[in-house]
């Protein structure tokens, strides 16, 4: 019997990488019918059979501590209160992992909130519609040094605005276009880009603790000196982006293309994520090779105080 004819209530058995759960085809895909389980599970793709389903486990290749806060999170839409913030982080690499975009937002909500809780901040000086109102007066934009911390910007054509030393804090800018946009120097911990097209943008001295580029086309983008701790740049792409001089500390390229990218004097590469980020066609120097492991590398070869990750073809 084909996967696609499994009854909504029929028991799934999962195993997590080694952590075994039990449930079913509904709550892997009635909440977040557009994640990578309802894909699984939804008759989308044949995975497997109901056979297989009733007699085994179906395996999936992660780290299982916080999969029970997934799946208790498509049960009843509950964000788990954890001891830890860092453990908010696990959990969060694990939403965008599985694609579940309403658990991403609540998780980035609720670490916002204890960020109000804990900071005192002032008002943002513009509103979204002063933002809209400036866009539809053609007026030239910048915003230098102002605060617009925790507008929601989503989905606007912001192209060409200079934002250099604002205060971005918990912005989101989701779905925006941010085409040579200039973000130097900005404080934007916490802000949201996922979804948004940032060609040719720069983040020169950025503060991007906790922000998120899931998604997001980063393209010829100038990344130097930036605070990227805890930043996720899960599947983004990074086409011939500019990589210098940035903290790395448990950033997140799972699956992010840096085809023709330049990465220069990274810290804390070891404990960033780059599990099958392809960097053919990059040039590395001043980074250690094995912090780049899982990283689809194609032949790898010397230069200078780095290497060059080449095509196979392109080796004489």
């Amino acid at each position: 019997m084909a996967m696609k004819e499994l009854k909504k209530s029929s028991v799934i058995r999962l195993n997590v990488g080694g952590n075994k759960f039990c449930t079913s085809v509904d709550t892997l895909t009635q909440r977040e019918p557009n994640s990578m389980l309802a894909a699984m599970f939804s008759g989308r793709h044949n995975i497997a059979c109901e056979e297989d389903c009733e007699k085994g486990c179906v395996f999936i290749d992660r780290d299982g501590t916080h999969f029970r806060h997934i799946l208790n999170w498509l049960r009843d839409a509950t964000v788990p209160l954890l001891e830890e913030r860092c453990k908010y982080s696990e959990l969060l690499r694990e939403a965008e992992y599985f694609q579940l975009v309403g658990l991403t937002e609540e998780i980035h909500a609720f670490l916002n909130k204890e960020d109000d809780d804990q900071i005192a901040k002032l008002d943002a000086d513009f509103t979204r519609r002063d933002i809209i109102n400036f866009i539809l007066s053609n007026a030239t934009m910048k915003f230098r040094g102002f605060n617009l911390s925790g507008l929601d910007l989503s989905k606007l054509d912001l192209t060409k605005i200079d934002f250099s030393y604002a205060c971005l804090r918990n912005v989101c800018f989701s779905g925006c276009d941010l085409t040579r946009v200039k973000f130097n120097y900005v404080d934007a911990e916490g802000a949201i880009f996922n979804n948004a097209s940032l060609t040719s943008t720069e983040f020169v001295g950025a503060n991007l603790r906790d922000a998120s580029f899931v998604d997001a086309k980063l393209r010829f983008a100038k990344i130097k000196s930036a605070c990227l701790v805890n930043c996720s740049f899960l599947r983004a792409i990074l086409y011939n982006a500019h990589l210098y001089d940035a903290d790395l500390t448990n950033a997140n390229f799972e699956a992010a293309s840096l085809e023709c990218a330049a990465l220069k004097n990274l810290k804390a590469t070891n404990t960033a994520n780059f599990r099958d980020a392809y960097l053919i066609s990059s040039g590395v120097e001043d980074v250690n090779l094995q912090h780049l492991v899982g990283a689809k590398l194609g032949v790898v070869t010397a230069c200078g105080n780095g290497f060059i990750c080449k095509k196979p073809d392109e080796i004489r």
